[in-house]
C-alpha cells in the first residue's frame, strides 16, 4: 500500500488479501468468496487501483469464520450469525449443530455396519468349502417381500426397483441385499423351476414397514459357485441332507446372490448361497 493510501485509510495496519491468506493459512479464493458472500468484506478498497484491504479489526470476525466452519457450521448460519450476534444466536447455533453432528454420527454408524456386514459376507463367500452342507442357526431377518411366481428366465430388475419403490429402500439395495425363495410346496415336491417370492433384506434400523421376516431357527445352507441358474442340483443335494438326517423342511427357501456381475466380470467367481429352514 502507498503512502497516499495510508493517509486515506488512516494509521491501521493493513493486508493484502495475499498477506490475510497467508496469515490465516487460508486459500486466496475463500476469501474472495467471503467478500462476494459479504460475511468478510475488505475494510479499505483502493478506488484508483481496485486493490482490497483488511486491517487487524478484522482478525477476530475471520477467527469466528474460521471457528464456525471448522464445526461444520454452514455460511448461511454464519451470515445470520454476524446479523445478529448474540449469546443466545450463537448458543442456538452450537445446538443445531451438535444436533446435526449426532444425526450424521447415527449415519455413519449405519455405513459402517453395512460396509462391516458385507465383508464378512465377501470373505466368507470366497472362502467357503463350495458345494459343502454346513447347518446354521440365523437370526430373524427383516425383509419386504414380493410374492409373484417367476422362474429365473425372467428379468428381475423391474421386480426389485418395485418393490423398493413401494418400501422407499433405495439406499437399502446392496449386494448380497436381494434374494428369491422356492416355496416350501414346490420344495417338497422336488420342483425348483418356479421362486415364489423376491424379497430385500432391510438393514435400515427402525424401518418401520417390514411386511415380513426370515425367521430365526436353523438352516441347512450350501455356496455354490455360480448363480440362480445353477441352483437345482444344490437345492437337490439340501434335500438329501435334511431326508438323511431325519429333518422337514419348514419353510420357503433363501437363495441370495453374494458375488454376481454386480462386483465382478468374473463369472468363474459368482457364488450364491441356497438357505432351507428345517426342524
Amino acid at each position: 500500500m502507498s503512502d497516499e493510501d495510508h493517509k486515506e485509510a488512516g494509521k491501521k495496519a493493513f493486508y493484502t488479501v495475499g498477506q490475510m491468506a497467508q496469515l490465516f493459512h487460508m486459500n486466496i479464493r475463500t476469501l474472495r468468496y467471503y467478500d462476494e458472500l459479504g460475511i468478510l468484506k475488505p475494510e479499505y478498497v483502493n478506488q484508483d487501483t481496485n486493490y482490497r484491504y483488511y486491517s487487524t479489526n478484522q482478525f477476530e470476525r475471520l477467527n469466528t469464520i474460521k471457528y464456525l466452519r471448522a464445526l461444520d457450521v454452514p455460511l448461511e448460519k454464519i451470515s445470520n450469525f454476524f446479523d445478529e450476534k448474540d449469546v443466545n444466536t450463537i448458543l442456538s447455533i452450537f445446538i443445531e449443530q451438535r444436533d446435526s453432528v449426532l444425526k450424521k454420527q447415527e449415519q455413519l454408524a449405519r455405513i459402517e455396519k453395512k460396509i462391516s456386514n458385507r465383508i464378512e459376507q465377501i470373505e466368507t463367500a470366497l472362502s467357503a468349502p463350495y458345494g459343502k452342507v454346513i447347518v446354521k442357526c440365523l437370526p430373524q431377518r427383516k425383509i419386504v417381500l414380493l410374492k409373484k411366481k417367476f422362474t429365473f428366465a425372467d428379468d428381475f430388475e423391474p421386480l426389485i426397483r418395485d418393490l423398493c419403490k413401494n418400501h422407499c429402500l433405495d439406499d437399502d439395495i446392496f449386494l448380497g441385499n436381494v434374494g428369491v425363495s422356492v416355496s416350501q410346496q414346490d420344495l417338497i415336491k422336488r420342483q425348483f423351476i418356479h421362486f415364489s417370492s423376491i424379497f430385500v433384506i432391510v438393514e435400515t434400523d427402525g424401518f418401520k414397514n417390514e411386511d415380513n421376516v426370515l425367521p430365526e431357527g436353523s438352516y441347512a445352507t450350501v455356496q455354490y459357485q455360480g448363480t440362480h441358474e445353477d441352483a437345482v442340483p444344490y437345492y437337490a443335494l439340501l434335500l438329501n441332507y435334511l431326508k438323511d438326517s431325519g429333518f422337514q423342511v419348514k419353510g420357503d427357501s433363501v437363495e441370495i446372490t453374494i458375488i454376481d456381475t454386480g462386483i465382478t466380470n468374473d463369472c468363474n467367481k459368482f457364488v450364491t448361497e441356497l438357505q432351507i429352514p428345517f426342524q
